[in-house]
């Protein structure tokens, strides 16, 4: 069973930096495509940031592009977000999701993916 888990979510004042981590265990191979939502209070959760399989092609939100960068480490099995000009209404919860199946549905779309983390706590004042 592979399960993710997510650090470095926390309180930051707007115009901040918070990089967020994931980690994925439990299987053998890297997944396919992973990426990071967020929801927050009396939303629906949404597409942040995903990257494919060789980090080499990255797809943003357009509420996020040029503020947000994702990134992965395959030796880790970990993917990373890089948050710089936080505004507070980034304020949400995050989580990474991981695709092992490959293109089965589009890359933003959440039900591409089989496995999530618990999600982190991201607060933003202003």
């Amino acid at each position: 069973q592979v399960q993710l888990v997510e650090s470095g979510g926390g309180l930051v004042q707007a115009g901040g930096s918070l990089r967020l981590s994931c980690a994925a265990s439990g299987r053998t191979f890297n997944p396919d495509a992973m990426a990071w939502f967020r929801q927050a209070p009396g939303k629906e959760r949404e597409f942040v940031a995903a990257t494919s399989r060789s980090g080499g092609n990255t797809y943003y939100a357009d509420s996020v592009k040029g503020r947000f960068t994702i990134s992965r480490d395959n030796a880790k099995t970990a993917v990373y977000l890089q948050m710089n000009s936080l505004k507070p209404e980034d304020t949400a919860v995050y989580s990474c999701a991981a695709d092992y199946r490959g293109p089965y549905r589009p890359i933003a779309n959440a039900g591409r993916y089989e496995y999530w983390g618990q999600g982190t706590q991201v607060t933003v004042s202003s």
